[in-house]
């Protein structure tokens, strides 16, 4: 709840800001009084809030926006909004002028709304695209610089891939495969964002995720291979139907320090490097041999409660291939519903 809460408040507090710093700059000096700056403030709030709300409908259920070129979708996000701010404009202006609407309010005040609705949404627009396609934090992080030098941090890290990828391939053809990775990508992706996780990269059939091993983030990210499979399960009828097949995946996790540093100079990205990045994809790879779906560490194990909901299997201490320590391999899988 106070997740969501804050960007409300944030965006409530910018919008006062701008629906006064909007009557500062456009208002004649003798229409300065503070009930017309309050009325303003609240028009600026309140438009602000329904851009957002805009902006979340589409995120959500905008799926044909997405499927169209970017400039494409840039432009039809731009009108949309604008046609927004213009419907909620006049509707305030109704609520909140005890005068009502009158010729200047259209032949002046109307269009600097839009003016400015507009010139706010581009680079408002274009930030949540860099966030869609390198990530909030990554974006954050890179801003701040805070990854030019390496960095040694404490990382659960999910290695997570399409079983079958290659048999479907020779199968379906690879643009086939193609879709359905994409939609597959696509729809685990909502548990990976409910659960706190943030995906570091997609490899071919394979996704990392990581969360910080913060208190309550190594239990939420083993309820999240769960969402995915949960997930998966109820749209199974629509992957038999388009596709011929119902997706599965193997996981393997692990948690332990990581190096996180910012590479390249053409194309920035933050990488990950070390041994738990080793160990995570040699889990993932094991889960073939030991015929489970999800296996996780020892190391990950002990910072998850005592107390779990599901069925933890211990297969014992394994040596990895390409590792020559051993390490203590359990397999989770969730309880059976009576």
């Amino acid at each position: 709840m106070r997740r969501n809460l804050t960007p409300v408040i944030i965006l409530a507090v910018v919008g006062l800001l701008v629906g006064g710093l909007f009557r500062y700059a456009f208002d004649r000096p003798n229409e300065a009084s503070v009930a017309n700056y309050v009325r303003s403030a609240i028009e600026g709030a309140a438009i602000t809030l329904i851009v957002w709300a805009t902006h979340l409908y589409l995120a959500a259920r905008g799926g044909w926006l997405r499927q169209r070129p970017l400039i494409v979708e840039l432009l039809a996000r731009s009108v949309i909004l604008a046609v927004t701010v213009a419907v909620a404009a006049i509707v305030l202006e109704v609520v909140l002028n005890e005068h009502g609407i009158d010729t200047k309010f259209f032949r002046e005040t109307f269009l600097k709304i839009i003016g400015v609705s507009l010139l706010l949404s581009i680079p408002i627009t274009a930030i949540y695209e860099l966030v869609r396609m390198i990530g909030g934090r990554t974006l954050l992080n890179v801003v701040l610089g805070r990854y030019r030098q390496p960095v040694r941090e404490e990382r659960v890290l999910l290695f997570l891939d399409l079983v079958g990828s290659t048999t479907l391939a020779e199968q379906m053809g690879e643009l086939r495969v193609q879709e359905l990775l994409t939609r597959f990508f696509s729809d685990i992706d909502a548990p990976i964002v409910a659960h706190g996780g943030e995906v570091h990269a997609y490899v071919g059939d394979e996704v990392i995720v990581t969360w910080p091993v913060d208190a309550g983030q190594p239990l939420r990210s083993l309820g999240c291979v769960f969402a995915i499979a949960d997930r998966l399960a109820k749209r199974a009828d629509y992957y038999r139907k388009q596709f011929g097949v119902a997706p599965a995946f193997r996981a393997g996790m692990h948690a332990g320090p990581v190096v996180v540093a910012e590479c390249g100079d053409s194309r920035r990205q933050i990488a990950y490097f070390g041994d738990t990045v080793n160990v995570t994809a040699r889990l993932q790879a094991h889960c073939k041999e030991a015929d489970r779906p999800l296996l996780i560490s020892g190391e990950l194990l002990r910072l998850l409660p005592s107390e779990l909901d599901f069925v933890v299997e211990p297969l014992g201490s394994t040596q990895l291939r390409g590792r020559a320590a051993s390490i203590d391999i359990f397999a989770v899988a969730q309880r059976a519903s009576s």
